[in-house]
């Protein structure tokens, strides 16, 4: 069977480190090899530029961020993506492309367009195998946040940016179903574990 690149995301607030953990308990269980990795991050240039985008003294446009996220995907993907992928190790992603269409897209306003042309330059026809977006009502989402002990640069934007993105979210999702599912993360949570071994397991099958 060959090794899968799957991606999780959505808005912040929905709940993405915990099912991280759920997701790491199912390949532990199935005795499947795998790499958790995030974005902007996972390499010695990512996490530095993770620092600098994150970090909310700095300042830049919307251009500005959207290059610095796709430098820092273009060094995972050579670095860690690929050689992991080519080993026959999956990879789960914690963010990806989608993310960047979502925040700098539909939170920032940047031509969709544009970020459609970095991506065919950085990735080609590469797109994951499977995209797990996670889903709760923006109230709910915002709460969350506002708990949050230290906002960052994203967290620290007001209702209207995490409308837009949440929207570009779903907007993806219903677009390629095939590619997609969109799970509402906030139920109890061994019903949504339980929705995403299912996922999994439908998955691999295939």
């Amino acid at each position: 069977m060959a090794a899968k690149f799957i991606t999780l995301d959505g808005i912040d607030g929905a709940g993405k480190t915990t099912q991280l953990n759920v997701i790491q308990e199912w390949f532990t269980a199935q005795q499947l090899p795998v790499v958790f990795t995030r974005e902007p991050g996972s390499t010695p240039l990512g996490e530095q530029l993770r620092e600098i985008v994150l970090n909310p003294a700095s300042k830049m446009t919307p251009k500005a961020e959207t290059l610095l996220m796709f430098t820092a995907r273009q060094q995972h993907l050579d670095d860690v993506v690929f050689p992991n992928l080519n080993k026959g190790i999956n990879v789960v992603c914690d963010r990806f492309t989608d993310a960047t269409f979502a925040y700098q897209g539909g939170g920032r306003g940047l031509p969709y367009a544009q970020i459609a042309a970095l991506e065919q330059w950085v990735q080609g026809d590469f797109q994951p195998d499977f995209t797990l977006i996670l889903d709760v009502p923006l109230e709910v989402a915002l709460q969350r946040i506002e708990r949050s002990r230290e906002k960052d640069r994203f967290e620290q934007e007001p209702a209207e940016f995490y409308r837009a993105v949440r929207e570009t979210y779903l907007q993806r999702a219903a677009s390629q179903p095939q590619r997609y599912a969109v799970l509402n993360s906030n139920r109890e949570k061994e019903v949504v574990r339980q929705d995403i071994f299912n996922l999994l397991n439908q998955l691999f099958e295939r």
